[in-house]
């Protein structure tokens, strides 16, 4: 091989391997369309990782996927990359809602609620069609993936029309916390349900925690045809305060507008009993909220708004203060 081939073939590997950072962009927060924001920040990285709903387009078939963005501050966001899509052969393959990684026993968790086209009770006239819902949990052993299923089904019971399932870990057990679905019950849940150590699998029944309507400003939704009102539970996120109290933050509508509250649980167990915070923490259209730190230690909330189907949704970030009895929103943060 002469000196010339060598040079050309060196030449196309540099270029190959350099493709990915030529087409790597950088984009501010208010540049990322986004529903349902979930920031981890991963300390062995130094990054933070900001996960959304993505679906692929495979040979005309339409896949549920998940996409991240990374961040050294908050700012710029590298991205997006591909870091899920849901297996052929799973049980639902339909669009991913509400993605959260959770790093937990050295390993990386994706809890993700898939959907699917499948009808398991018979429509009402004016109502949601009852489609199968379900949060499944995947496994990686890196916070951008390959995210791997345990099995083929969701984890969420197969007779709920469940969603936004979370992580908790109390006492060395782990949970998942999720919402019960209002179009099923129509007024939504809180339910809670213990999980495998490796959180494979559920192993106890699920528990209802409490109800949407059980919080004053949680008004609730009429809907035509329907001489009923409904009540949501979206985005419970659990929060422990400076003093030990259990907190969990939720989202449902307040006079039409998407809103945040706290549950507080009465035990300081997750188990509860729950009662309602009266002051909700968010009431300006925006919701599905989670916490987490800045790798130099402030508490902060991250959620979308406005809640909008038509794609005007952005990443919101606010400083919160944690006074030990309840949770205070502060300035957003300028990003």
């Amino acid at each position: 091989m002469s000196l010339k081939d060598q040079s050309l073939i060196l030449f196309f590997i540099i270029a190959i391997n350099a493709l990915p950072l030529c087409s790597q962009t950088v984009k501010k927060l208010s540049e990322i369309p986004i529903r349902d924001p979930y920031i981890m920040p991963d300390k062995k990285s130094g990054y933070y990782y900001m996960y959304k709903s993505a679906s692929v387009n495979t040979f005309g078939k339409v896949m549920g996927g998940v996409e991240a963005y990374k961040s050294r501050d908050l700012k710029n966001w590298e991205g997006p990359v591909q870091v899920f899509t849901v297996p052929d052969d799973n049980w639902i393959t339909g669009a991913v809602w509400a993605p959260e990684v959770h790093a937990y026993n050295g390993k990386y968790y994706l809890f993700a609620t898939l959907n699917s086209n499948i009808q398991w009770k018979k429509e009402q006239q004016g109502w949601p069609r009852y489609l199968f819902r379900g949060t499944q949990i995947f496994v990686s052993d890196h916070p951008d993936g390959p995210f791997l299923p345990f099995a083929k089904v969701p984890h969420t019971p197969m007779d709920q029309m469940a969603l936004d399932g979370t992580l908790w870990v109390e006492e060395g057990r782990p949970y998942m916390i999720y919402c019960h679905e209002w179009v099923q019950v129509i007024d939504g849940t809180m339910v809670l349900m213990e999980l495998s150590e490796d959180l494979s699998t559920p192993t106890g029944d699920p528990l209802t925690l409490f109800h949407a309507s059980a919080a004053g400003w949680s008004t609730g939704s009429s809907h035509d045809n329907i001489p009923v009102k409904s009540y949501v539970t979206d985005g419970c996120f659990p929060y422990r305060t400076k003093t030990g109290k259990l907190l969990m933050i939720w989202s449902s509508f307040m006079n039409g507008e998407y809103a945040i509250g706290i549950a507080e649980s009465v035990t300081g167990k997750i188990h509860g009993p729950w009662t309602q915070q009266e002051k909700p923490l968010f009431t300006q259209n925006g919701g599905h909220g989670m916490i987490f730190r800045t790798f130099d230690g402030r508490l902060c909330m991250t959620f979308h708004r406005p809640n909008s189907p038509g794609g005007q949704e952005r990443a919101r970030i606010f400083e919160l203060q944690d006074t030990g009895e309840t949770l205070q929103l502060l300035l957003e943060l300028k990003l």
